[in-house]
């Protein structure tokens, strides 16, 4: 083999690596998270700040640290699900063929890649200084985002788990931006708190959509879920709850935030989600999951950038 042909070979295998882990990560998921936390940035230097009644000055070094951050804990959070799972991943024939049971990456290397991205995040925290409440609370953190791969061996709650983990993401980007406000006045991270609310209803309830997959896995390895609680129809019936709560936790936002002065097109925006929300319930049945990507990717992917898009625009326009 020419010396060419080796360099090409190595290049290709790296690139083959890059992209497993990638998909280990399903780094397009960060979309349901990182909206959310761009929209508690944007938010963060609209509302003035409680002790000076000004704004918060604006510094690309904190969009830079907000996206940072975000990405690797994550990626971290994944990582770990992925390697606490693996030998349940194993055995349950949806996800037999994933990078670690499949044998296409190797434990010591995603422990590695999880390593890289606490070292990451920590790292990326100091891009706050001299605020210092992120670096206090990185690590709190990431044990918590990991938590929730151990909730399925405990708590029929884990979905809630799942939601408050990505319920952190608006509130920490708040901190981050605004952490000596928050400190000032607890009552300043009030606008952030309740994004996060709708976050943690949102995601609970498709998450519970997703695990209605592994209804009879869960069942038979003895794991906690709302599917293998209720069952499928009603755990259906409890995602759709938190769906309907999450939508008047938003409508709430707009009326009584008048810091953000969110008005008639934040609320019309509530009703494009409203209806995607009942069509994501309209395709998925107890007897037809067939179209779950649809209803669990897709379908989410729109509602949050809708979020981050109106959200933001409608908070500049005030």
């Amino acid at each position: 083999m020419s010396v060419a042909s080796a360099v090409d070979s190595k290049k290709e295998g790296l690139l083959a690596t890059s992209r497993h882990f990638m998909h280990l990560i399903r780094f397009s998921h960060t979309i349901f998270a990182l909206p959310f936390a761009l929209l508690a940035t944007a938010w963060a230097y609209v509302v003035p700040l409680s002790e000076s009644k000004g704004n918060l000055p604006f510094q690309w070094r904190s969009l830079f640290g907000i996206v940072l951050c975000m990405v690797a804990a994550r990626s971290f959070a994944m990582a770990m699900n992925r390697l606490l799972d693996h030998r349940w991943d194993g055995e349950n024939p949806r996800t037999a063929t994933r990078h670690l049971p499949a044998k296409l990456l190797s434990r010591a290397s995603v422990v590695w890649f999880s390593v890289g991205c606490v070292v990451t995040f920590v790292i990326s925290c100091c891009l706050f200084l001299p605020n210092t409440l992120p670096l206090l609370l990185s690590l709190p953190v990431l044990a918590f985002l990991a938590g929730y791969s151990l909730a399925k061996r405990f708590t029929n709650l884990v979905h809630f788990w799942l939601g408050i983990a990505l319920m952190l993401a608006p509130i920490c980007a708040w901190i981050a931006l605004r952490g000596e406000s928050v400190q000032n006045n607890p009552m300043d991270i009030l606008p952030a708190v309740a994004l996060g609310c709708v976050v943690l209803l949102w995601v609970s309830g498709f998450d519970i959509i997703y695990s209605c997959q592994d209804f009879d896995y869960d069942r038979k390895a003895g794991l906690f879920s709302v599917p293998a609680w209720l069952g499928v129809r009603n755990a259906l019936r409890v995602a759709a709850t938190c769906h309907a709560a999450m939508w008047c936790v938003a409508l709430t936002i707009s009326f009584s935030l008048p810091e953000l002065s969110l008005g008639w097109l934040f609320r019309a925006a509530l009703i494009v989600v409203g209806f995607l929300l009942i069509y994501e319930h309209s395709v998925i049945s107890e007897k037809n999951l067939s179209r779950m990507q649809l209803a669990f990717f897709q379908l989410n992917s729109i509602i949050s950038v809708l979020f981050l898009v109106v959200g933001t625009v409608d908070a500049y326009l005030r």
